[in-house]
């Protein structure tokens, strides 16, 4: 899987500029608030159909402007795409593959395949379980497109049954839609669960070795799926996760009409990460922590691999400064065989990570050198 060019026109602090990228490791230098992480943003954007710091994809405008765009150019599975994605301030984003425009942002997103790693993704652990779905759902959308359809109507189903519970008091008859919506929403929360039940499965197993890697063995990383109690085996068929769902749902029925808010369902799920049967959460040191973070990662890029034979284009946004020299060594000592986007604000990285491409980056400008 290789990115081949980006350009960025009015995204972020750029106003038009391209970026043609080496096939391995690419270095992009530059102090702080230059661009550096606008670039990345825009590659993984690119993959997922989203703007990793914001939920709001006119966030991504450069001030002033009410429409940028984002154009790619990448092979994947042996094929040459090209990528449009174009932001408006008053609708929706559109999407462009290979010129066409597609109609749900499921059929583009995953195409071409990214891993980030952000100083952020390093309190992953100690984040909320929003923090652990989202990554969970970043990775699945990309591996799986029916995932990434399912993932978008249960969301809209979502939204639709907690204003149906917001609004139950000023009209009643609003009630009336509310078990439909229930059904509806169990029925792809079944695939949602499935779908993690699976995945967090291989990333257990490979996360754990990895971990074992950077700790010396000497400890033991153990990562479980959560969902609803209502439901005993998540790899069941589909049709027995929903009817499961629904259940919990229906016992539940009253507290959210009390709440009015949708307290059951896989948009509730978590991660269970256990550090020698300790919750690494609460137990965890700092470094621990890390160790732990830094697995979840690497795996997740390994289990890319092992489903297409072709690395995703891992993405390190400023995370080797936050981490000791022992782990930055282990990271950079793990990032051949593919493509990697790095950013960073020290000129001197350049010359650990040794042959690679190097940008420097200044107020959204590509410039020849920085000291």
């Amino acid at each position: 899987m290789q990115l081949e060019r980006i350009k960025l026109h009015n995204f972020r602090n750029y106003e038009t500029q391209s970026f043609d990228f080496g096939d391995g490791v690419n270095l992009i230098c530059g102090r702080n608030a230059q661009g550096k992480t606008n670039l990345l943003e825009a590659v993984c954007a690119v993959s997922t159909m989203r703007l990793f710091r914001t939920g709001q994809k006119k966030d991504g405008l450069r001030f002033g402007c009410d429409d940028a765009e984002i154009e790619a150019a990448f092979r994947a599975q042996g094929r040459d795409f090209t990528m449009t994605l174009r932001l408006h301030r008053s609708k929706t984003m559109e999407i462009l593959r290979n010129g066409v425009r597609v109609k749900r942002q499921s059929d583009a997103a995953g195409l071409l395949r990214t891993v980030l790693f952000s100083p952020d993704d390093l309190y992953l652990v100690r984040e909320g379980a929003a923090a652990r779905r989202r990554f969970l759902d970043t990775a699945l959308c990309q591996l799986r497109p029916r995932y990434a359809a399912a993932l978008e109507e249960y969301n809209r189903l979502l939204e639709h049954k907690t204003r149906i519970l917001r609004d139950s008091e000023e009209k009643p008859a609003l009630l009336d839609l509310l078990d439909d919506f229930t059904r509806r929403m169990c029925s792809f929360g079944a695939l949602l669960v499935q779908r993690r039940a699976k995945f967090v499965r291989a990333l257990a197993q490979e996360a754990r070795r990895i971990h074992a890697d950077i700790a010396g063995g000497g400890e033991n990383l153990s990562v479980r799926y959560l969902t609803v109690s209502g439901i005993q085996d998540p790899f069941a068929p589909l049709e027995t996760l929903a009817e499961g769902l629904y259940a919990h749902a229906m016992a539940h029925r009253g507290a959210e009409l009390a709440a009015r808010s949708c307290l059951s369902g896989p948009h509730k799920d978590d991660l269970l990460l256990e550090i020698d049967g300790q919750r690494a959460a609460s137990f965890g040191s700092q470094g621990q922590v890390r160790t732990c973070a830094l697995a979840l990662k690497l795996a997740e890029r390994e289990l890319f691999f092992a489903d297409c034979g072709e690395y995703p284009i891992l993405l390190l946004d400023d995370v080797l400064s936050e981490l000791d020299a022992r782990r930055q060594d282990y990271v950079l000592g793990r990032i051949g065989g593919g493509q990697v986007l790095i950013t960073c604000c020290e000129p001197a990285l350049a010359e650990k990570i040794g042959s690679g491409t190097v940008f420097y980056l200044e107020n959204g400008k590509r410039i020849e050198n920085f000291s």
